[in-house]
């Protein structure tokens, strides 16, 4: 039977309980434990699947297709290996499958009620990952912060299982902050003694609490923290700000978390973890021997957790070319015709990213348009492939209504359709076509050279496909498809041979980079940026060359 490790978060939201969940899970791993990670939100959504960006960030998709929290991101960036729907559950699809069985008679006529049946099936959630036999360790992360309404259940749930289960085999990390008032140029305990007293009085007793915070802990607080919260000097763990979340791991292993979670487990492990590429990749991250600018076009970027995968992407191909990338936000919205060139320069790539809706599209096609005409290094994902297409279509093809039905249903060019599949489709959530699919890559292209093998397969998202249709059109003028699924045709990749690199997906890539595992497509991206750049740099400087040799 596998143990199980919950972690709260209390004060305030946004402390990072799910770097904390990662980095811990990564130290357990490292040791030779089999570990997995599970996010529980507390949102009444089914999944975020239908939620803004703005309401939740990015929307994570594992391979079997689930719509999740981005912290499963976190988890798989972390552990390299996949999650799937069973590592993300939330209320609302706690509520709906307890009203499921209601309906169907299951509770004999019972009054259905909180305590115990709502509470039941999270505790068999909770649970049902350790009883497959894969895992040593479980680790839960309780969305939301201690004292609010909705994330009851979910900690009476934790009370349960701590008197359920043997006491050796559950432990409560609870997050929580530590402000420095600079008034006082002190650091005050009390906002953590109130969330520990809160989540007692729930009747869960945290045995760990890990404190974020700008100063250093001295012992004086630490004693502090331990004697008000009740527990012992050695279980009160500094978080302090990183530059990276990629060196969380590291702290929490010389504050020795990952050691007194075993030692409460009752786990004898005598390994010391591995975790050579792992210091090997922080030790490029930290010290590039160069640097590119990419353009990061999109319409959330009031949120940078709207494209999280993304960013995380970037910074581990940044490491493998050993590139710093500095990635310039450039609201759509706000490009065109007359500024493009102004918001391009300086630009070593451009990326496109993904969305839904026609707000800034317009923004998007001028953008391509710039990057293919002036041979700037280009990557388009999902809908940003889309617009490749169909600023080809317009500007080469000479196809000047071509458009996307999604912004424009009456479009007499049709070069971007809704897929066959999904045009009898009504119900919004669950329904696109998610989770990972196989692509077939030609010989000779600049897809087969990043990857290096004739079929992968990678995540997808999306309702709207290229329109096969004009595919021939676009072939003889120049842009190939030179990645195609294998059973229903549908064109995954496009690109133009005689441009130094351009590149236009409908999967996601980025939900797939590691740390150990950087995403190719991103990793040849970063390449070509900076090979850009050192040319561009010749020309600034033409001298440079020859004083350098």
């Amino acid at each position: 039977m596998a143990k199980y490790v919950f972690v709260t978060g209390g004060v305030t939201s946004s402390l990072g309980k799910g770097i904390i969940a990662a980095s811990l899970a990564k130290l357990l791993q490292a040791r030779g434990l089999r570990v997995t990670i599970q996010k529980l939100d507390p949102y009444i959504n089914i999944d975020p699947g239908t939620m803004n960006p703005y309401e939740h960030g990015e929307c994570y998709v594992t391979e079997d297709g689930a719509e999740t929290d981005l912290d499963l991101g976190h988890y798989e960036r972390f552990l390299n290996i996949f999650t799937s729907q069973a590592n993300n559950v939330t209320t609302g699809r706690i509520y709906q499958t307890v009203i499921n069985k209601e309906r169907e008679g299951a509770y004999l006529g019972k009054t259905v009620q909180v305590v115990p049946h709502i509470t039941d099936e999270i505790k068999r959630r909770m649970l049902h990952l350790g009883q497959s036999g894969e895992y040593d360790i479980v680790i839960t992360e309780i969305g939301g912060t201690v004292g609010d309404i909705e994330s009851l259940p979910f900690v009476e749930a934790v009370r349960q299982l701590q008197w359920e289960l043997p006491e050796e085999d559950t432990v409560v990390v609870h997050l929580t902050l530590i402000p420095y008032l600079k008034a006082a140029k002190e650091l005050k305990t009390k906002p953590t003694q109130h969330s520990v007293k809160m989540l007692s009085q729930e009747g869960v007793h945290p045995d760990i609490i890990v404190c974020r915070t700008e100063k250093p802990l001295n012992p004086e607080l630490r004693r502090k923290i331990a004697l008000f919260c009740n527990v012992k000097m050695e279980a009160v763990i500094e978080a302090a700000d990183a530059a990276t979340i990629y060196e969380v791991p590291l702290l929490m292993m010389r504050e020795k978390l990952d050691i007194i979670c075993m030692k409460k487990l009752n786990i004898v492990n005598n390994n010391e973890p591995e975790l050579t590429k792992w210091k090997e990749f922080l030790d490029k991250l930290k010290y590039p021997k160069s640097k590119v600018s990419i353009g990061l076009i999109g319409k959330y970027l009031e949120l940078q957790d709207a494209y999280k995968s993304i960013l995380e992407s970037f910074i581990h191909a940044g490491a493998i070319n050993e590139c710093q990338v500095q990635v310039i936000n450039i609201h759509s919205e706000f490009i065109t015709e007359d500024n493009v060139r102004e918001k391009m320069d300086g630009l070593d790539g451009l990326l496109v990213a993904p969305g839904f809706g026609h707000r800034g599209v317009e923004g998007k096609i001028v953008a391509v348009k710039y990057a293919r005409e002036n041979g700037l290094p280009f990557f388009g994902i999902c809908l940003g492939m889309q617009m490749a297409a169909i600023e080809f279509a317009r500007n080469v093809l000479g196809l000047k209504d071509a458009h996307s039905t999604e912004m424009d249903p009456d479009t007499k060019e049709p070069v971007i359709d809704l897929m066959d599949e999904q045009k009898k489709v009504t119900a919004k959530g669950g329904t696109m076509r998610l989770g990972s699919y196989p692509c077939d890559i030609k010989e000779g292209t600049l897809a087969y050279t990043i990857y290096g093998k004739p079929q992968i397969s990678e995540r997808h998202r999306h309702r709207w496909e290229f329109n096969n249709k004009y595919l021939d059109q676009f072939e003889k003028s120049g842009m190939i498809a030179s990645g195609k699924n294998p059973g229903t045709d549908l064109v995954e990749i496009i690109e133009l041979p005689k441009h130094p690199f351009f590149i236009g997906v409908q999967y996601h890539p980025e939900l797939k980079s590691t740390v150990e595992n950087p995403q190719p497509v991103f990793v040849h991206f970063i390449k070509a940026a900076k090979a850009y750049s050192e040319k561009r740099s010749e020309v600034k400087n033409p001298l440079l060359q020859s004083e350098m040799i």
